[in-house]
């Protein structure tokens, strides 16, 4: 594996016997099944998700690692040395330079030139404080703007400035980063900080960068990702053991004492050979840490989990195929980038052939029911809670910079906005390189209607009592729902109405039978219209009197 990458894609195999043992799942707090079938404009009581606009948004001319978001300004680290507005083309006279390191508004998507910084090496993690005061960056990089910074560093976010006393010495790679506003907690795959001996854990003092006493071990692997709740240090990567304890992928440690902690779930199955599992993203919102997870070998745990932060109860376990690489939760809503390709776990798209990927996902941050697909292989659970996969299925193009095939490889946001990042060259069809944002119903444009592709010409048939015409339905990005309208001949009013859900993976075949068509030949359109009145029409069928 190249270094500094998150993760390969997961083979796709077929699937394999798997020893399942019982685990006793607490604290599911079960949704009844049926609740969400939500996109933008959902049914009461189930969350919205943004809309599937790709807004315009700076672009890279590399990959992108990792976002943060303080307020309306998302950070952005990887490996890149452009930025360039959107619709701006690589190597045009409005690129400007951005070593590995820029910031851009959210809610504008253009390039913050205040924050104007350069690491001599790609960042892999970038965090933020909760007072939002800081930014923290790790990676593999040993300067930042020409000055010493030893693969970890701080920036004032009130002056954009890198902070001066901020520089522990860290001896390899940082992946995994977790601030209080006096602490900052870190992970990855170094074994001496500031001269001292630590094994892929540390904490420094947020004021000076001092090497703190908390001192726990990931005894054989990498760590990928922290998350703080309280006073635990939530921890996930590819590790099989924590303080010499065996602790699969995920686990919790005392954040003053380094002890471990209880963890009880466990999403991650334990390694067989060359074959495992690992933790890629942590994200805490409320009481609740969300997971994502990639699978190195067929059908391995590939997909998401949330679980109670302060005592490690699975809360559920999504078993979609397809490596995720990050998650950011806002309300109800779990985000998540991924190359998904079976999501049978959720009762969502099946596998197909040829194998198709889906690189954005939205999903229920609650159960809604039980795994309706077998266990993945060498699984701690079967028919656990699972969530409802929401419908919002923007479509990105997978990159070719880190020689990987994926999209993207970090989300983050606010209340009113998602951003993505990774390597993707397009969105929805359009050039939209490395960044790309999503808003709200309220503030987007909303102009991602029925795909027109996907609709087919009506058929007419003359029948006893009229003339049936049918149909094969389309889908929408972000509306499940949608109305077709039966234009007949030239005609603008519709002469019948019907609505039926349907997605990428079921677009069933609709008929209606006009029983009042005149004497004569005639023929046949279908007008189909999202809930935000986005239309498409269909070609003319053929004709029939």
């Amino acid at each position: 594996m190249r270094a500094g990458l998150l993760a390969r894609r997961a083979a796709s195999r077929s699937r394999l016997p798997v020893a399942v043992a019982s685990i006793v799942l607490l604290g599911a707090g079960l949704v009844p099944a049926g609740t969400a079938a939500a996109d933008t404009a959902p049914a009461q009581g189930t969350p919205p998700t943004v809309s599937a606009d790709a807004l315009p948004t700076v672009q890279v001319n590399g990959v992108v690692w990792s976002m943060t978001t303080v307020g309306n300004t998302v950070y952005a680290t990887g490996r890149f040395t452009k930025a360039r507005p959107a619709g701006a083309a690589p190597g045009s006279a409005q690129e400007v330079t951005r070593n590995n390191i820029l910031a851009f508004d959210i809610r504008t998507g253009k390039l913050i030139t205040s924050f104007n910084h350069s690491l001599n090496g790609q960042g892999l993690r970038i965090t933020r404080s909760p007072d939002g005061k800081r930014v923290y960056v790790g990676g593999e990089f040993t300067t930042v703007d020409g000055q010493a910074r030893s693969r970890l560093a701080a920036f004032d976010t009130a002056t954009g400035k890198l902070v001066a006393g901020f520089k522990p010495k860290v001896s390899n790679v940082v992946r995994a980063i977790a601030a209080t506003n006096k602490w900052v907690f870190f992970g990855g795959n170094f074994f001496n900080v500031n001269g001292s001996s630590r094994t892929r854990l540390a904490a420094v003092r947020a004021a000076d960068g001092s090497l703190g006493s908390w001192k726990p071990s990931a005894d054989d692997n990498e760590v990928y990702a922290i998350a703080i709740h309280g006073n635990r240090v939530i921890v996930g990567g590819r590790f099989q053991k924590l303080n010499g304890t065996a602790k699969v992928g995920i686990g919790a440690f005392n954040g003053s004492t380094g002890a471990l902690e209880p963890w009880s779930s466990r999403p991650i199955p334990t390694r067989k050979g060359s074959n495992y599992s690992y933790v890629t993203d942590l994200f805490v919102m409320g009481d609740t840490v969300y997971g994502s997870a990639n699978g190195e070998g067929g059908h391995w745990f590939d997909g998401r989990f949330a679980a109670k932060a302060a005592t490690g109860d699975l809360v559920w376990l999504d078993n979609c195929y397809g490596a995720s690489y990050g998650v950011f939760a806002t309300g109800q809503s779990l985000y998540s980038v991924s190359h998904a390709h079976d999501c049978s776990s959720l009762g969502a798209f099946p596998e197909t052939k040829p194998m198709t990927w889906h690189r954005a996902l939205a999903e229920t941050t609650y159960a809604t029911g039980k795994d309706k697909a077998p266990p993945g292989t060498n699984s701690n659970y079967s028919k656990q809670p699972v969530p409802s996969l929401l419908h919002w299925y923007p479509t990105l193009t997978a990159g070719t910079f880190t020689g990987q095939s994926q999209a993207a490889w970090a989300v983050t946001g606010n209340a009113s906005y998602i951003a993505m990042g990774g390597e993707f060259p397009r969105v929805n069809g359009v050039n939209q390189q490395g960044l790309v944002r999503f808003a709200v119903k309220s503030i987007a444009p909303n102009k991602q209607g029925p795909i027109a592709s996907a609709l087919g010409t009506p058929r007419a048939v003359k029948r006893l009592n009229g003339i049936t015409v049918s149909w094969k339905t389309t889908w929408d990005m972000d509306n499940k729902n949608l109305t077709y309208e039966i234009l007949r001949d030239n005609g603008t009013t519709p002469i019948g109405t019907v609505k039926r859900d349907s997605t990428f993976w079921s677009m069933p075949t609709l008929s209606f039978t006009d029983k009042s068509a005149p004497a004569g030949s005639h023929t046949y359109r279908i007008r189909v219209k999202d809930p935000l009145g986005v239309t498409i029409t269909s070609a003319r069928s053929n004709a029939v009197g």
